[in-house]
């Protein structure tokens, strides 16, 4: 393993606004970000006149226990960013190993990405897709500028979860969890 790192510390990283001004090249370093492997989760809301919205977002993390705090982060030129600007509530449904074809559903534009997807309205109306293995309904509590996206900080209101198989993402595609006895998680175990 190589401990040396592969660009160079810049002084004041807060003043690079844009890749043009920074010595990292930007498919490198989302190729280095790659190597983390996160959950997937559709985030939701819904829009101003009524309307079920969603997208996949691999960005989800906790922040506090107490109090329960979660982000996620989406693209400045997202279709959807002004939607999460102006609700109140998002749901984020962590996705289980079987809802692959669901994730890349999310991930498309669409003009209805919830044909044929059964959900149920949370706090706020905000989408809970079935048989994930998380969900958590959050206030919309604060947003934060950082780069080229806004940080969404949710406190969470209610969760629910069970025992299933969650679906991971590393280095541009899909994967399972692979217990410490070497086998897949799966429901009882």
């Amino acid at each position: 393993m190589n401990d040396a790192s592969k660009h160079p510390i810049t002084p004041d990283p807060a003043n690079e606004l844009s890749s043009d001004a920074s010595a990292i090249d930007p498919r490198d370093f989302r190729n280095a970000l790659g190597t983390y492997a996160t959950g997937v989760t559709i985030i939701t809301a819904m829009t101003a006149d009524g309307k079920p919205y969603g997208l996949t977002c691999n960005s989800f993390a906790s922040v506090s226990l107490n109090p329960p705090l979660v982000l996620w982060s989406l693209g400045m030129f997202s279709q959807g960013l002004p939607i999460f600007q102006n609700a109140s509530h998002f749901a984020v449904n962590v996705l289980g190993a079987s809802q692959q074809a669901l994730s890349n559903k999310f991930a498309k534009s669409s003009a209805d990405k919830f044909e044929g997807v059964e959900w149920v309205p949370g706090l706020g109306n905000a989408p809970l897709l079935a048989d994930c293995v998380a969900n958590f309904q959050c206030r919309a509590a604060s947003r934060y500028y950082g780069g080229d996206h806004v940080i969404f900080l949710g406190a969470v209101e209610a969760y629910a979860y069970n025992k299933q198989e969650p679906l991971l993402f590393a280095r541009g595609g899909y994967g399972r969890f692979i217990g410490a006895d070497n086998f897949p998680v799966t429901s009882g175990s």
